[in-house]
């Protein structure tokens, strides 16, 4: 996969690929990643990028010229990119989209800044526009990072265990599971048996259904937004059950000890 990413601070980005899964990534050849600079393609000697919006207002506005050089620029290196814009007004990027984005040969990301970019611009010459989620930063290097990093683990041969991105949160319907290792025993607290037995058939079914408790508590959504598997479902059907049995004994524990019933001999 070819990754550039167009952005006033190209500097930004010269640690991020130097660590971690991205130099993995970079070194297998996996991908190829860099960051342009979009004040290249701004005129005079200021290389001004950004301008009043017409009509008033706060804020300044990203100049069409500059990004409309970059953007070609960068389409002449990579023909076949989607080119995506991080703005908060995108498509909200998830685990799905990640797929999506990791099937593809080439993605160029424009980072906007201000108070966003010139509306011809996004009309032109984007593809595609993504959020990280609903709130506003600064400018979309960080979410860039976000969405590269997402998709940089999902490309073949990247993880150490290609099993890793399968059973990352998310990657179906449930929340992952929740992980132990070394030290046995950490102040008085210690690692659930059934992951010391060695039987790998009840590991697989309590750490199944540990996502399953972590994905009801923590993010119901998940299970009400997507058909479920029936395995999951019939787990679900037996903790109702049990829950009704508990609320069953306490409700008759409560009328056995109400004021005026002879307690039970």
């Amino acid at each position: 996969m070819k990754i550039i990413v167009l952005t006033i601070f190209p500097n930004l980005f010269d640690s991020f690929w130097e660590h971690g899964i991205i130099r993995r990534a970079l070194e297998q050849k996996e991908m190829s990643g860099c960051a342009m600079d979009i004040r290249d393609y701004a005129e005079g000697r200021h290389r001004v990028t950004d301008d009043r919006p017409y009509g008033g207002g706060s804020g300044m506005v990203m100049k069409p010229e500059p990004l409309a050089g970059a953007i070609r620029a960068a389409k002449k290196l990579v023909p076949t990119a989607r080119t995506v814009l991080l703005s908060p007004q995108g498509r909200v990027f998830g685990q799905a989209v990640a797929r999506e984005m990791a099937s593809r040969e080439a993605l160029i990301f424009v980072c906007g800044r201000y108070e966003g970019v010139d509306e011809r611009i996004c009309r032109d010459l984007i593809d595609d526009e993504l959020s990280i989620g609903d709130y506003v930063l600064t400018g979309g290097e960080i979410p860039a990072m976000v969405v590269i990093d997402a998709v940089t683990r999902l490309l073949p041969g990247v993880l150490g265990n290609e099993d890793s991105a399968v059973t990352d949160s998310f990657s179906g319907h449930l929340l992952e599971h929740g992980h132990y290792t070394r030290p046995r025993e950490f102040e008085g607290e210690s690692v659930p048996d059934v992951l010391l037995s060695g039987d790998h058939p009840a590991i697989e079914r309590w750490r199944r259904e540990a996502a399953l408790m972590r994905t009801f508590l923590r993010r119901p959504d998940l299970l009400t937004d997507q058909p479920l598997d029936p395995e999951t479902l019939e787990t679900l059907k037996n903790w109702c059950r049990d829950i009704e049995a508990i609320i069953r004994a306490q409700s008759v524990r409560r009328a056995d000890s109400s004021p005026g019933v002879e307690p039970k001999g």
